[in-house]
């Protein structure tokens, strides 16, 4: 593991969103090892638009961090919130965005004893850095089709696909989270010798807590009648079927369906009587509520572009705490067809979950041996020496 550097990370999240991602992961394990590291939170892509029903709570929601400027956690890794203007269609606010990270930043890295940072850019927006902190070696960690996503900001695709490029081919090591984009990419002369694809991983020994040890059923889940069908992580309209969730409701009302996670405003689904949303969950408990679930579940949108290149970091946490998965298609998991259950349908939604009522003990060892060796220490070290390997050809 590389120690004594200094590691600058802009993040597409924030360092506190509900649930970890891969950057808060690898970024506390190259802190832990002994460098020097600053996490910046979301720069963000800009606001949606007015009429999206998220706006003002999106605006809340960056305030609570902004009131955060500064804090190092337990880990050692300096997390900050550094304003910016959310107007990224504009060039007059890019170029002040430009200015005003610039400024804080140096100063932060005159504050923190960094020099010659290893800069780690994770949402094309930071593209406006890139080239003025003096880093040795730049990382593009692409998490998702930026230029698809048209739902949570109002900027421009060509803008964004314009950072994208830039970016590409800047950057010194370019990571992909997603195999399907990876795939569509790599093939590309330009960047063919320096991509490589960083899977998602687990926090395994978590997890694992979910069947290996007793837990007490919460109290908000205690009175929920079984069967469970649980979900935890981002919950969005455009992102979870709620036309699946209500087919299914209909045609199977004893089933409950269990929701946890971050959302900005209700779902419609919320109204069903077997539809329970409990909320944000500490990271912490999530191993105690998988354990009071029948079931895990991911019944995402199957016609969104954005959606289809995901590579949602929870199925792997579903799969490492043995209870069964159901899924709708993901090109990602695509290859654990078997392991895990992936539907074609609504129907078949419904024939999988009554499949794995009839699970077995064999089929859950063998979902977590799946995801045993996949952990984000192996990731942190994978990490580790491609930037030593950077350093070295510098």
């Amino acid at each position: 593991m590389i120690r004594d550097q200094s590691i600058i990370c802009f993040a597409g999240e924030d360092w506190w969103y509900h649930h970890q991602h891969s950057k808060n992961h690898i970024m506390r394990r190259l802190a832990r090892a002994g460098n020097r590291v600053i996490f910046v939170n979301s720069i963000s892509m800009g606001l949606p638009s007015v009429s999206n029903r998220d706006f003002f709570s999106k605006i809340v929601r960056k305030l609570r961090s902004y009131s955060k400027p500064i804090r190092v956690t337990e880990d050692g890794v300096v997390v900050v919130s550094p304003p910016v203007l959310p107007f990224y269609s504009s060039r007059i606010a890019r170029a002040i965005n430009r200015w005003l990270l610039i400024a804080q930043m140096k100063l932060l890295m005159v504050a923190f004893d960094m020099k010659r940072p290893v800069l780690w850019v994770a949402i094309p927006t930071a593209n406006v850095v890139v080239g003025r902190l003096g880093e040795q070696v730049l990382i593009y960690q692409v998490s998702d089709k930026y230029d698809a996503n048209r739902m949570d900001h109002a900027i421009t695709s060509n803008v964004v696909a314009e950072m994208h490029e830039e970016l590409l081919s800047r950057a010194d090591l370019i990571y992909y989270s997603g195999r399907k984009l990876f795939e569509e990419e790599r093939i590309r002369p330009d960047i063919a010798g320096k991509a490589r694809l960083l899977e998602q991983a687990v926090d395994y020994d978590h997890f694992v807590s979910a069947t290996s040890k007793t837990w007490m059923q919460p109290e908000d889940i205690a009175d929920i009648p079984h069967p469970r069908l649980g979900y935890f992580g981002a919950i969005e309209p455009w992102l979870l079927d709620q036309k699946l969730i209500r087919h299914i409701s209909t045609k199977r009302p004893e089933w409950q369906w269990v929701l946890l996670g971050l959302r900005a405003s209700p779902l419609e689904i919320e109204s069903l009587a077997n539809v329970h949303y409990l909320g944000s969950k500490p990271y912490a408990s999530m191993p105690q509520y998988a354990a009071a679930f029948d079931m895990c579940v991911l019944p995402w949108v199957t016609d969104n572009e954005f959606v289809n290149y995901g590579s949602p970091i929870k199925v792997r946490e579903y799969l490492a705490t043995g209870k069964p998965v159901v899924i709708t298609p993901i090109f990602e998991y695509e290859n654990l067809d078997g392991i895990l259950r992936i539907s074609r349908s609504y129907d078949d939604f419904i024939a999988k979950i009554e499949d794995a009522m009839t699970d077995t003990e064999e089929e859950r060892a063998a979902r977590q041996q799946t995801v045993k060796e996949s952990t984000w220490d192996a990731r942190a070290n994978e990490v580790s020496e491609a930037i030593a390997a950077l350093l070295n050809l510098k």
